[in-house]
């Protein structure tokens, strides 16, 4: 088994409905547009990537948004090294369809009292709901690393949930781990490193916005 050297999670830089909100009553989220400063950041963050994977294979999933494809196109890596594939498992925690603002922001502050990870938007999905089909993705992802030519580099470009959701589904957080902690801004990369003793590690730990608190030992 090729295990990758190092998988670099990014979120998508800055969108049309991260800078105003009003956009989801007129426009589908999977359809919205990195802004200027998006643009700019995903650049910016395309700087760090080429350094960092320098001459090496990369093997990138990218989610089916607009923004995460721009994102990616923004990095301007060597097309003859990385390869890349659109993967629908990793796209954003599905709110609905056209979107009320004030709707969605009363549902928010509810999700914000019921838990992020299993409160269940209207017409949409649950935390529990992305991290069963991000665990459904990573069972692919294993199995690609049996080529024994798999690339020393993995390379998601998705959504700021979808990263903590990797990660707790990786690194078996428990779900009041998962709880506490906030997602990345836009345009920022985390890295899982595979260390001598065969584990990977993450490069920078997620902000925490509170103390975890579990219901028992398991947590």
């Amino acid at each position: 088994m090729a295990r990758p050297q190092r998988i670099v999670l990014v979120r998508h830089g800055e969108s049309e409905g991260n800078a105003d909100d009003t956009v989801y009553e007129r426009e589908p989220d999977h359809a919205l547009r990195l802004t200027g400063t998006g643009l700019r950041q995903a650049r910016e963050a395309g700087v760090r990537l080429r350094e960092l994977f320098g001459d090496e294979q990369v093997s990138a999933y990218v989610s089916p948004y607009r923004r995460t494809h721009e994102t990616f196109a923004a990095f301007e890596l060597d097309q003859e090294r990385a390869r890349a594939r659109e993967e629908p498992r990793l796209r954003e925690q599905d709110w609905g369809n056209w979107q009320d603002r004030d709707d969605v922001r009363l549902q928010k502050a509810y999700r914000d009292a019921y838990g992020h990870f299993f409160y269940r938007f209207a017409q949409g999905e649950s935390g529990a709901d992305v991290y069963d089909r991000v665990g459904a993705f990573l069972e692919s992802l294993y199995r690609s690393f049996e080529a024994p030519d798999h690339p020393p580099n993995v390379l998601l470009v998705t959504h700021g949930l979808t990263m903590r959701l990797f990660c707790m589904r990786w690194f078996h957080w428990s779900v009041a781990e998962f709880e506490s902690l906030s997602n990345p801004r836009n345009a920022e990369v985390r890295i899982l490193q595979l260390g001598e003793d065969g584990r990977y590690s993450l490069d920078r730990q997620f902000e925490r916005w509170r103390v975890p608190e579990p219901y028992g030992i398991t947590g």
